[in-house]
């Protein structure tokens, strides 16, 4: 939407699996810079001329992966190689191979105690997930160092807002509430998250390419963290549920390979003058309240 509204010239792409909001196609396909094609990036065989290819095409709910891991490597994997064969492979006759813009994760890293994770850090990534992603960031570096290919990386904390399918904490907190369902909390709500707004992600990525640069890894956070039991207590407050919080969660649940904390230094992007500028205390409430008026299957 922001890349529509600055008049750029858009191709989306997307498999429309069942996290797909096809909503949006239909406000998309209303401005005269938009295309749509929807194709699994892994089966793709041509790259349309454009400037950047923003990558963010991913499956990423940890827990789909520790069921079942295959869709992860295809679509996380082999789907960010074919990209990156199709961008090596574009003829440069008529213009410059497209800049390859990928979106990571903070969990590439694996978790940590305490301090923060830099972009240089050796990755140690801690469920079927995060060692996809990471995967494709090898890919991405290797590809830049063998053929020369232009790259960003982008690694953000734990996206929040508007938008999201209800297998995100958030959206799954309200949709559990609606029907009367406990929150199923993984070990006792102890492990920390930071937590970055959607639209602070994409000033991220303007941010990035306004400043022209390229072959860069960049972490960006949120700017605070909390536990995932701070989080809850503070959706429940915002449905309107504000004695008894216990009643409404169910503690019994602990996920495999769970990171206790993530944590990113991202003093690299906010030289180039990024700030996150939502406050989660302050977003909370709408947010609630849109999936309380918005049920999503």
């Amino acid at each position: 939407r922001e890349c529509l509204l600055r008049g750029w010239m858009v191709y989306g792409i997307d498999k429309c699996t069942y996290v797909s909001n096809t909503r949006l196609i239909k406000e998309f396909e209303a401005f005269p810079n938009f295309k749509f094609k929807n194709i699994d990036i892994k089966d793709m065989n041509h790259l349309y001329d454009c400037d950047y290819v923003i990558n963010t095409a991913a499956e990423s709910h940890v827990g789909n992966s520790i069921i079942d891991s295959q869709q992860f490597i295809d679509s996380n994997i082999v789907g960010v190689k074919n990209l990156l064969d199709l961008v090596r492979l574009k003829p440069e006759n008529c213009n410059s191979r497209p800049i390859f813009l990928h979106f990571s994760t903070d969990e590439v890293y694996g978790d940590i105690n305490s301090g923060q994770h830099v972009e240089t850090e050796i990755l140690k990534p801690s469920n079927p997930y995060s060692a996809a992603k990471a995967a494709a960031d090898m890919l991405v570096l290797a590809w830049s160092r063998t053929y020369d290919l232009r790259y960003i990386i982008l690694r953000p904390t734990n996206n929040y807002g508007i938008g999201q399918y209800p297998e995100k904490l958030i959206p799954l907190c309200v949709k559990n509430l609606t029907r009367n369902k406990k929150i199923r909390l993984h070990d006792e709500g102890k492990p920390i998250r930071n937590w970055l707004h959607a639209q602070d992600t994409t000033d991220a990525v303007m941010t990035i390419i306004e400043s022209n640069k390229y072959n860069e890894i960049y972490n960006v956070a949120g700017g605070f963290e909390q536990t995932n039991l701070e989080t809850v207590k503070k959706i429940l407050l915002a449905y309107g549920l504000q004695k008894n919080f216990k009643n409404f969660i169910d503690f019994s649940y602990s996920r495999q390979g769970q990171d206790v904390r993530y944590s990113l230094n991202d003093s690299k992007i906010r030289k180039l003058g990024w700030r996150p500028k939502k406050v989660f205390d302050e977003e909370i409430e709408s947010i609630v309240q849109y999936y309380k008026e918005n049920f999503i299957w």
